[in-house]
């Protein structure tokens, strides 16, 4: 029976081959929508990676610093230096935004780092040419994503910044790029006021008699001063002593400086099951939907097939073909056509990944799990077609 479903696949080869190309390019999609779940997780796994970071201190009762708002006093790494176990700490700012290049504009994460050696807690990894900021102000570090090169200049708010080192898969949460400049300008980029901002704010202050004390010399600018200055930062990254286990740390600070604190577990649990869930929830209707065009298109092809050759089945039971001969011939062809789209759809999944904007992960295992799927999905849309062909009449072959 194995020639025989050749036979009447070759006689149709045409539409089993067109067939075949519109399911591999809808089972293409479902790789690719799995890769983009797979590429989400590895970018927030490489974020937390790249941070060099232990422990993660926020606001308190906050998910910051990439999940929500978190603004922390920017002299608070001091006291936590000092804390047992604590090996290092380090400030970082957070914040995404459209950046400017030549005529268009770039959608990338601006991290605001803090000056020390290589190792610092915060510190861009993956360089790939160039170095690391050493100076204080208008250095900037950029990812190779954001289509800037080596010497070019970048415009944030109202500074420049001149690119001095590059950097490959430093990307947050959201597969924005990162460009690393000096803590005290990525402050100023993220916090502090405009021009006519400041300007309208010194007004209303001056217009404050509670400040504006002629009896007090000092006062007005100095409250001028506190307003327009900023001293806060979204997180302390921190690096612990290997002695010690991060719980062991977390707790003190915690308990003295009431702030709160996450380890590497519970951050990565915020980025995966808070801010990627949704578009996971996203993503699995969107593979149900695709499962189901699929099973209606293979069903649906291999019905019409068993249609076009009721009489060739009725022969076949004439001559004393079982059913279960009949059955495994149909099913040959759904398994064919599922084995033709899966060809196609994978070959056009792994030529199309490099081309989306998010990173696409594809893993062997879901390859794997995609061809199950696949021959899973035509086995049971096969069943109506040999339903059909099981109650096909002998005496249909003599017309009868």
């Amino acid at each position: 029976m194995i020639s025989l479903a050749g036979r009447d696949i070759l006689h149709s080869w045409g539409k089993f081959i067109f067939t075949g190309i519109g399911l591999g390019l809808l089972i293409g999609v479902t790789l690719i929508m799995a890769g983009v779940y797979r590429g989400m997780v590895d970018d927030g796994k490489v974020l937390l990676d790249s941070s060099g970071a232990d422990l993660w201190i926020v606001q308190k009762d906050t998910i910051g610093p990439y999940a929500e708002s978190s603004s922390i006093p920017d002299d608070l790494w001091r006291s936590i230096r000092t804390m047992p176990g604590v090996a290092n700490a380090a400030n970082i700012t957070y914040l995404t935004m459209q950046v400017r290049k030549d005529d268009s504009d770039v959608r990338a994460m601006v991290v605001g780092i803090t000056a020390g050696e290589v190792g610092t807690p915060g510190w861009p990894t993956h360089l790939i040419t160039g170095r690391q900021i050493t100076r204080g102000h208008y250095e900037a570090v950029a990812d190779i994503a954001t289509g800037f090169q080596l010497g070019d200049t970048i415009k944030i708010r109202r500074q420049h910044y001149h690119v001095v080192g590059m950097t490959r898969r430093m990307v947050s949460s959201s597969g924005d790029p990162m460009i690393f400049i000096p803590l005290k300008d990525a402050q100023q980029a993220q916090f502090l006021k405009d021009n006519d901002a400041i300007l309208m704010q010194r007004r209303r202050t001056e217009a404050n008699p509670a400040f504006n004390r002629p009896a007090i010399p000092g006062l007005l600018e100095a409250v001028t001063n506190l307003q327009t200055s900023n001293n806060s930062v979204n997180a302390v990254l921190v690096r612990i002593h290997p002695q010690l286990t991060q719980a062991e740390v977390a707790e003190p600070i915690r308990r003295w400086k009431r702030l709160t604190v996450y380890d590497r577990s519970q951050m990565e649990s915020i980025l995966i099951g808070k801010l990627i869930a949704t578009s996971a929830k996203q993503i699995a209707m969107f593979l149900v939907i695709l499962s189901l065009v699929s099973a209606a298109i293979v069903a649906f092809i291999i019905y019409t097939l068993t249609m076009d050759k009721i009489r060739e089945i009725a022969v076949l039971k004439l001559i004393g073909t079982s059913n279960r001969t009949i059955a495994w011939m149909i099913l040959q062809q759904a398994l064919v056509l599922g084995l033709i789209g899966f060809i196609v759809g994978k070959i056009s999944a792994t030529f199309s990944a490099p081309l989306f904007p998010k990173y696409v992960l594809m893993l062997p295992g879901d390859s794997i799990l995609g061809f199950v799927a696949v021959m899973t999905i035509c086995v049971l849309a096969s069943i109506v077609a040999i339903r059909m062909a099981l109650k096909v009449d002998p005496a249909e072959a003599i017309g009868g």
